[in-house]
């Protein structure tokens, strides 16, 4: 049989456990042109959050009783398509192969992975649309200048913590900011980076004027509207803000409970010249092989570091881990590894 996780009810706030059911289905049949794979690895995402609904987005949610969306890393099981080999272990880059064992697929959503080049984790983090979503941020959306001073919130992140490793390889001094001294050690012994802020700290505001003596070039946001405007005072005149998120408003129904602080960054952006983007990495998609071929060499070379967050226990756990991803979970990119 094939279990598959199912939204089972639209969640208020943060996802809880009962949100989601798990069911047995008969395993899928691939047809012509098609494979069946059996997912090893699924991929956690806050964007699985949007998808269920009720979340503050424009993303179109999935229906109740759907099958969970979700990155995954598969084995091939069977094939009618000769771009596939049984045995391949393939990255479903769209989604598609979902919350479940077993899916089939007609090649487009996915590629083959080298387990001997990467460890195939790599897959659904750094080399994965996670690491696409950074390196698109900094590729595409800002232009930022080698040797100026780039802040990446929610560093300890799986986007946040591949954004400012990319930042330091391009040459960037990098600030990180993260929640908690964990979070902070890691930015600091474990990625490098210039200097780490604790924004739970109570000298948040001094930490940060300490480690931005030169001011901000450029930021790749990933909160919100609880932290940007902390930010605002150090910028720069031209500089960018790349938002890739917005993890502090993700699970509100309704308008930011909170200062309005839109006078003071739209003043901003006035006279200090600001550039403020906003992007869907999906259509972005075509970039793929641009994206590995810039950052898989720095992998294998172990010249970016990443961390990641493996939870062993099989598909049933996943109902309950997820929701931790919006309580102040550990660093690194979120993983449950198949049973």
């Amino acid at each position: 049989m094939n279990r598959q996780i199912i939204l089972a009810a639209r969640p208020h706030g943060n996802p809880k456990e009962s949100d989601f059911e798990i069911v047995e289905r008969p395993v899928p049949v691939p047809g012509d042109g098609q494979v069946l794979v059996r997912n090893i690895l699924f991929s956690l995402d806050p964007f699985n959050r949007i998808l269920m609904g009720n979340a503050n987005s424009d993303q179109a949610p999935i229906e109740l009783g759907d099958t969970m969306f979700g990155f995954t890393v598969a084995v091939v099981e069977q094939s009618n398509n000769p771009a596939f080999a049984v045995g391949d272990h393939v990255a479903g880059i769209f989604g598609t192969t979902g919350w479940q064992d077993y899916a089939v697929s007609d090649g487009s959503d996915l590629r083959v992975v080298d387990p001997d080049a990467a460890p195939l984790e790599a897959n659904l983090g750094v080399l994965g649309v996670t690491g696409l979503t950074a390196w698109v941020g900094l590729t595409e959306i800002l232009d930022p200048k080698p040797g100026g001073t780039l802040v990446v919130t929610a560093a300890a992140g799986a986007v946040g913590s591949a954004a400012a490793q990319i930042g330091k390889l391009r040459g960037h001094r990098v600030v990180g900011v993260a929640g908690g001294p964990e979070k902070t050690r890691h930015l600091l012994e474990d990625l490098g980076l210039a200097a780490a802020v604790d924004h739970r700290a109570p000298d948040f505001a001094e930490q940060l004027a300490r480690a931005l003596p030169d001011g901000i070039d450029t930021v790749y946001e990933n909160v919100g509207a609880a932290l940007l405007p902390a930010l605002v005072p150090h910028l720069n005149r031209n500089a960018q803000i790349a938002v890739g998120g917005v993890m502090s408003q993700i699970t509100q129904t309704g308008s930011f409970e909170g200062p309005d602080n839109l006078p003071d960054l739209l003043r901003a952006a006035l006279y200090k010249t600001l550039t403020i983007r906003g992007f869907d990495v999906t259509e972005f998609y075509d970039r793929y092989p641009e994206f590995l071929a810039d950052l898989a060499p720095a992998v294998a070379e172990q010249e970016l570091h990443y961390s990641t967050h493996i939870i062993d226990g099989g598909l049933e756990v996943i109902p309950a881990v997820f929701p931790e991803m919006f309580t102040g979970r550990g660093p690194g990119k979120m993983i449950a590894k198949a049973g």
